[in-house]
């Protein structure tokens, strides 16, 4: 049986922003869909199995999202398919499962967007979360990077 790890989300008008607490995490798996289906999977420390969906509140374009991989967490950048700001993170209404939260240190009110990089977002890692020499990863080519370990 998988647990959920923690997963704090932000957005912009453009992507929404998935950081996936594991630390040491193996085997990870990202499957998106068009229609705004995302899957995740990993293996964290002593083999413990960590897994989740989420539907989305609306389509995005998997074939640009990126994903990085650091020594305590995963970030996932999911560009949204149409440009505007969603009024929830799943399209079901219902309150967020308890081990999803926001992510104060991402997040951005629509009036304040034009004053960040979204460049600069991207390249963003927590001082004490060193990222991995990976670097960023579009989702379609994460197979690709899984054959590495």
């Amino acid at each position: 049986m998988s647990r959920q790890p923690e997963v704090l989300w932000a957005q912009r008008s453009d992507k929404i922003y998935l950081t996936i607490s594991i630390p040491d995490a193996k085997d990870v798996n990202v499957k998106a869909d068009p229609t705004g289906l995302f899957s995740f999977s990993a293996t964290g420390p002593n083999s413990e199995a960590f897994s989740f969906s989420l539907e989305l509140f609306d389509s995005i374009k998997p074939e640009v999202g990126k994903l990085k991989t650091g020594l305590r967490t995963i970030t996932c950048s999911i560009y949204k398919e149409k440009t505007g700001w969603w009024s929830h993170l799943l399209k079901s209404k219902e309150k967020l499962a308890p081990y999803i939260k926001v992510d104060w240190n991402k997040w951005c009110d629509e009036d304040d967007e034009s004053d960040l990089s979204s460049e600069d977002e991207d390249d963003e890692v927590d001082e004490e979360d060193e990222s991995s020499d990976d670097g960023m990863l579009y989702l379609p080519d994460l197979e690709k990077a899984r054959r590495k370990y």
